[in-house]
């Protein structure tokens, strides 16, 4: 008979997708993270730690608590997303998400020293910045926010930085910047 409180079947490894909103809504219409849980499905649980309108910034404040260094099971695989929101361009209030490259990198940099130092079994995926649909930005935003301040430009500009990162530090990357323009209706297709 089972105790209460003790897990049918045996344990499995965690995959930590963490992030902002690529993250959070990633379980979303069909998104990159339902398709990892399905595949994935009595192999591996797949925790969502996606926080909308986060940046490096933010994610550096609760590290040691989402990744603890003593939990007694460690991540077997932590998919990392950060940038989209770091490469908006500063607001003159100096408020918003904001993050400027040098920091950005370095924030970038402690997040992969301690996802490293969790465990030597624990691998690290990051996901570069993306592009963005300017256009559909300023139809959606444009009443709302006045000056567009997501720019494609930006956007590679930090890409390019969190991928030279990945090779300086040998970590695997995704170069979504990349990737998602490979198709030719990637500005009507890969947007909700």
């Amino acid at each position: 008979m089972r105790e209460r409180g003790e897990m049918v079947g045996p344990l499995r490894p965690q995959f930590v997708l963490f992030g902002s909103s690529i993250v959070q809504q990633s379980f979303s219409n069909e998104g990159w993270g339902a398709i990892l849980a399905d595949l994935y499905a009595r192999k591996a649980d797949i925790l969502l730690r996606g926080y909308s309108g986060w940046n490096s910034r933010r994610a550096l404040q609760v590290l040691d608590q989402v990744f603890p260094k003593d939990a007694a099971i460690q991540p077997s695989l932590v998919i990392v997303y950060f940038g989209g929101n770091d490469s908006v361009l500063p607001h003159p209030s100096g408020l918003g998400p904001h993050v400027p490259l040098p920091e950005y990198i370095e924030n970038m940099r402690k997040i992969a020293l301690h996802l490293k130092s969790l465990s030597e079994k624990t691998r690290i995926i990051f996901l570069s910045a993306p592009p963005v649909s300017e256009e559909q930005i300023c139809e959606t935003f444009s009443l709302k926010l006045g000056e567009l301040r997501r720019k494609n430009e930006s956007c590679r500009i930090y890409s390019e930085a969190c991928l030279e990162l990945c090779r300086e530090m040998d970590i695997k990357a995704i170069d979504l910047w990349s990737a998602i323009q490979k198709r030719d209706d990637w500005l009507t297709a890969s947007f909700t």
